[in-house]
Parts: structure tokens; sequence; C-alpha cells
């Protein structure tokens, strides 16, 4: 076996953080940087906002045809967040694993927690955290999406949030974005190189023992 008959699967790269901290922004930069990375789309049952793109940003469903998703068994995991649903189509991201290539999820850690338990050997796990508080709080009215009600809820999940760093691989925190996507792009050079996702790496070595 030579080495170019050596394959990879695919890896799920989760990327959570409190609203805010910058993980959207980081996962663009990681897409428009990396060919073999691919964005998970979401399933959401709340409104689009300025700027979105449908079946780009995210999949805009009803409610009702997202329970259908479920009652099915179409969602990789699911999750509610700020009285809306999102949730991970399964079959896109079967079929990307299969293929080799890596497939990226902007997801918080209630959806995290269940692909834990449902993928844990195609999964690497990275948690965004702000600067601090101050920056945090900065960074919601600069984006200029949400009302200060709002923005003072999303501060007090942040809270909340934050407490889930413990369940993640790798911790990141975002002073500046382009340190982040480096930090994030080694992990995934990384990872990519584990022994486990190299896919007839066996057969390969026991070639090169006897001297192919």
């Amino acid at each position: 076996m030579s080495f170019a008959e050596i394959r990879r699967r695919g890896l799920m790269l989760v990327l959570s953080s409190p609203s805010g901290a910058g993980k959207t922004t980081i996962s663009r930069k990681l897409l428009d940087r990396d060919g073999n990375l691919t964005m998970s789309i979401s399933c959401t049952t709340r409104p689009k906002r300025p700027g979105e793109v449908a079946g780009v940003d995210y999949h805009f469903i009803p409610r009702e045809d997202f329970n259908l998703m479920i009652n099915r068994g179409e969602l990789l995991e699911y999750a509610k967040v700020f009285d809306h649903y999102y949730g991970t189509p399964k079959e896109p991201v079967a079929e990307a694993l299969g293929a080799g290539q890596d497939v990226l999820f902007d997801i918080d850690w209630q959806g995290t927690q269940q692909l834990e338990e449902t993928a844990r050997a195609d999964l690497v796990t990275v948690f965004v955290l702000p600067p601090s508080t101050a920056e945090l709080e900065r960074r919601l009215k600069t984006r200029a999406q949400d009302s200060d009600d709002v923005i003072a809820r999303r501060m007090a999940e942040a809270a909340d949030e934050m407490t889930h760093f413990q369940e993640y691989d790798y911790i990141v925190v975002n002073r500046a974005v382009e340190e982040s996507v480096a930090a994030v792009q080694a992990i995934l050079a990384a990872e990519r190189l584990h022994r486990d996702r190299q896919v007839g790496l066996s057969d390969f070595v026991k070639g090169l023992r006897q001297g192919q």
C-alpha cells in the first residue's frame, strides 16, 4: 500500500461559545481558508435575522416540521435556545464524514453533549471564551441585532454557558480574531493526523516493515 492509499475519515469540529464571543466570525474565516471543511447547516425555528440567507446560514423551518424531524430520528442533536429550537440534520453529516470531509458545527453546549453521546470518536470540541465580560457586552451591542432586554438576557445566559468549558477538548480565548483562527487551524491540523482517523494506516506500516 502506498502513502497515497491511506484514507482519512472526516471529523466533526465543534465551536461553541456564549453569544457574542466570536465563534461565528471564527467559523466563517475557517471555511474561507480550508477547502476540506464544510459547514453543518442547522435547522432552526427562529426567525431569519437581517443579512442571513436561508439554506446558507440556517434552514428556517416551522416548529411543526422540526418536531417531525425529531420524531423520525433525522437529527444528530437538537436544543432549545432563547425560546427557539436548533438541530443538526443527520444525513449530510454522515455523507461528508464518509467522504473524508471535515464538518464544522456552530452549536451550544447542549448540542455538544448530545454529539458526545452518539459520535465521540469523530468529535473535536472547542469552546471560545471572550477576553472579559465587558468586551462580551460591547460585542453584543456593536452587532446591533438585539434589543437592550435581549442583550441583558444573553449576558445572564453567558455566565451559565461558560461553566461548561470543562466539557470541551480545547479552549480558545478570543482576544483577537486572527489569533483565534490560527489556534483553531492548529487544532484541526493536529486532529487530522490522529492515528485512529487514518484508514489503512496499519496496512501501510506493515508494507513499510516488509520493505515496500
